[in-house]
């Protein structure tokens, strides 16, 4: 008899339980014979926050506890209403439903070499055109309606409001250096109205990075194949999906923000210093900020001297 999925009270006791497979690898297995699939060749990712598995080259099998269980339903909801609306391929539904109240998805499995494989080494023309790449691929989500994702929580304006309290203390904990905390008290008393939505809230993942994007090579060079992990989408203000590629891609190096805001459909005159004020807050309060150790620019501490400096650094002209 195949065990059944254990209760965890917070995820930190999950994340020791998922780092052992030969305690939850039957159960996937008794998952996946349940709807006729093949479990032939398994590679467990290691990576992430949830159980990911491959099940063979076609079919991937994502397992959600109970504690996560709004990502499953982001992920779920996303997946089915951006199905076929972009120009790059996401993961199709194949399978899903529950056990021992742990729901689970199976996907599809996306051809492509990671981008963070990719990235380190590819020549900086195919930077620039991958970044380009990434920022049609956000527009087009981004012209999907929300739909039924709108009703995911928190809604823009309670998730930023407390993210504006949390900010210093946050950011404090996370060892930014004082002479930036000191214009914390000016940034944060506009950020409401900065970052307040000024059109119908747009479809976020919040995650445009190197590990959740693959890549191939064509006659011009590597470009933008395939789009994955839609667990964390919410929906709010469109320029907070500009910060992931911001900060671990562009490097604060002008074509490469260039070619991100070209391909965002943002000219050189738009991208002016009440944009870059609004990225630098947004940046600031993103769910996942940490700048010291996600800000892409060699010795970027050194080169600003205050949070002024520093939107100028990650977005120069």
């Amino acid at each position: 008899m195949t065990a059944s999925l254990p209760t965890f009270a917070d995820y930190e006791a999950f994340a020791v339980w998922r780092a052992q497979p030969a305690q939850w690898l039957p159960i996937a297995r008794d998952i996946v014979r349940s709807h006729g699939l093949p479990f032939t060749a398994p590679h467990v990712f290691t990576t992430g926050t949830n159980i990911v598995i491959a099940l063979d080259d076609k079919h991937i099998l994502k397992i959600f506890p109970p504690l996560l269980r709004d990502q499953f339903v982001s992920e779920r909801s996303a997946l089915a209403l951006l199905q076929g609306k972009l120009a790059i391929a996401i993961p199709e539904l194949v399978a899903l439903g529950e056990r021992d109240g742990w729901p689970y998805l199976v996907i599809t499995r996306l051809s492509g070499v990671l981008g963070s494989q990719a990235w380190p080494s590819m020549p900086e023309a195919d930077k620039e055109r991958v970044l380009a790449g990434i920022g049609r691929t956000i527009a087009e989500v981004q012209r999907v309606p929300a739909g039924p994702l709108g009703a995911i929580e928190p809604d823009w304006d309670t998730f930023m409001r407390g993210q504006i309290a949390g900010c210093r203390d946050r950011h404090t904990r996370l060892g930014l250096a004082p002479k930036f905390l000191d214009g914390f008290d000016d940034l944060l008393r506009g950020a409401p109205a900065r970052v307040a939505l000024d059109r119908p809230a747009a479809i976020l993942t919040g995650e445009y990075i190197p590990e959740n994007f693959l890549l191939d090579q064509d006659g011009s060079g590597w470009r933008v194949a395939g789009l994955f992990d839609f667990g964390d989408v919410m929906t709010g203000r469109a320029e907070y999906d500009l910060l992931g590629p911001s900060a671990f891609m562009c490097a604060g190096m002008p074509r490469r923000v260039r070619s991100l805001f070209d391909g965002f459909g943002y000219s050189a005159a738009g991208v002016d210093f009440d944009l870059k004020r609004r990225l630098m807050t947004l940046m600031l309060l993103h769910r996942a900020s940490d700048p010291v150790r996600h800000i892409a620019i060699p010795d970027w501490q050194d080169k600003a001297d205050n949070l002024l400096q520093l939107q100028e650094l990650i977005w120069p002209d």
